[in-house]
Order: C-alpha cells, then sequence, then structure tokens
C-alpha cells in the first residue's frame, strides 16, 4: 500500500495504522490522552488524530500524524475485516511526520531496504532529533504495564479462564498481604477519579458483550482492566510481571458501574 508523502518529499509506504483519540490511544505512549499527545509533540485536539506508520523509499521508519481521524478509522475497519484499503491521507491532512515507529511492526515494505531510523536532520542545531522506538520487551516500566493490561483486556477469557472457580469471591484475591496497601491504594485512586474526573482518556469504557463493558484505567504507576459484570485486574510498576486480581466483593461492582459513567467511550 503507498500512502501520502513524508519527510523530504518521499513516498511514504503504509504498513499499519493506529487512532489516537480521547476513547482509544497507544496507551504505551501514557496514561491518558493528553499524556501520549505530548509524548508525540502534539496537541490534545478533541478529535484527535490517526497515526500512520511506514517506511520511506529509502525503507526509513517514519509516524505520520493525520487529523483525518475518520479516514484512518476506516482504514482500520477495513483492515480488521480482512478487505484492501490503500490509505492515502491528502497532504493537507498531515499534521507532523516522526521518524521512527512508537510501536513494534513484525512487518516491513517489500523490495525496499529494511526498517531503520532515518538519518539524523541537519538542520537539527542539537544534531539529533525526537526518534520514536517502541518499548524494551526485556524491561518493566510504565509502558509495559501499560501494554500488559492492554493485553489482558484484548485476552480477557484467556486471562479469566486461569483463574480458580472460587476467585471472585473476596476483595483482594491472589494478593499476599503485603500487597493488599498497594492494592487498597489503588482502589482509592479510582474511587478519586470518580469524585473528580482525571484528565481524558485516563478511564476509557469499550464493548465487551451483552450488556457489559471491558474498562481500562491507568495511573501513577498502575494500570486497571476490568469488566463491568466480572473481576479486575492489576498490573503495578513495583512488582514487575505479575498479574494481580482483584475479587468482587461488595466494594468493586459499585465502583466499576461508576467508572463506567466517567469514562470516554469510542465513538
Amino acid at each position: 500500500m503507498t500512502g501520502t508523502e513524508a519527510a523530504e518529499d518521499d513516498e511514504l509506504f503504509v504498513l499499519t495504522a493506529v487512532l489516537l483519540t480521547p476513547a482509544q490511544f497507544p496507551s504505551v505512549l501514557g496514561d491518558d490522552f493528553p499524556a501520549a499527545c505530548a509524548a508525540l509533540g502534539l496537541e490534545p485536539l478533541g478529535e484527535g488524530y490517526g497515526l500512520v506508520l511506514g517506511q520511506d523509499g529509502a525503507g526509513a521508519r517514519w509516524t505520520v500524524a493525520v487529523d483525518d481521524v475518520s479516514l484512518v478509522a476506516v482504514a482500520i475497519a477495513s483492515w480488521d475485516c480482512g478487505m484492501e484499503y490503500d490509505l492515502s491521507p491528502p497532504e493537507r491532512s498531515v499534521v507532523t511526520a516522526l521518524p521512527g515507529w512508537p510501536l513494534a511492526l513484525a512487518v516491513a515494505t517489500p523490495d525496499i531496504p529494511a526498517p531503520h531510523d532515518p538519518e539524523p536532520d541537519e538542520d537539527d542545531p542539537d544534531g539529533a532529533g525526537l526518534v520514536l522506538t517502541p518499548p524494551d520487551t526485556d524491561a518493566w516500566g510504565p509502558a509495559q504495564r501499560r501494554l500488559g493490561a492492554d493485553e489482558i483486556a484484548r485476552q480477557w477469557a484467556v486471562w479469566r479462564g486461569q483463574l480458580d472457580e472460587e476467585s471472585d469471591t473476596g476483595t483482594f484475591e491472589g494478593t499476599g498481604g503485603e500487597l493488599r496497601p498497594a492494592v487498597r491504594r489503588v482502589i482509592d485512586a479510582l474511587h478519586g477519579y470518580v469524585a473528580e474526573p482525571p484528565p481524558v482518556g485516563r478511564v476509557r469504557s469499550a464493548f465487551a458483550s451483552s450488556e457489559a463493558r471491558t474498562l481500562r484505567a491507568d495511573g501513577p504507576g498502575w494500570s486497571f482492566v476490568a469488566r463491568t459484570d466480572d473481576i479486575a485486574f492489576l498490573l503495578l510498576d513495583e512488582e514487575p510481571g505479575e498479574v494481580l486480581t482483584v475479587g468482587r466483593g461488595e466494594e468493586l461492582p459499585g465502583l466499576l458501574e461508576s467508572l463506567d459513567k466517567i469514562a470516554v467511550r469510542p465513538a
């Protein structure tokens, strides 16, 4: 698929695209929509952006932000359905072109050099500007923690199926006593979000099944994923790679209902 014009008027060969909107954004970039925009040097516009990831004719990686969100959304929906779609945003919709990719891609454009970072801009006084790179999968930190929560949200049935039948009783199932203060801190923070709404995108709601919703929430050092009709999972910066279970108990159902009311939803 060929696409728009990128840096140095070179053709961009589009590999994929993602949305950067209040309700749907690459959480690897930040805990909320404004933070994700700031990571790319973009203003948090109400409708958001489409991010087009591709290679130029020399094989260099580029991420092009466009303000035609609908066009990118149609392309993504078409690809998800197995349909071809030539994503070619008009030049007037291009907001900026950033070197590198914020996400790891396992694909590349055939017949051009392998993906690599673009050469530094000679006009950059520092000799090296921002180059987007995916997070290191061998490390653990905020980006990896948020990606882990995203994966649980996508594979809910798999993660839920690993738990015992008794896991949906009690308040903080699967957590040792030493972790209960940390889990309590997150639950209190979520109650705080209900009392005083956080930055847009900090709490997001997506369709799950029937009348249930999948909730994603993030905060300093933690990520939370839950279904409104079920339990919740929690990941902490201080517990690398660990997935904690928050059982229904008496508190969680009401909290999830309240969070769903303040959450942003895809259009």
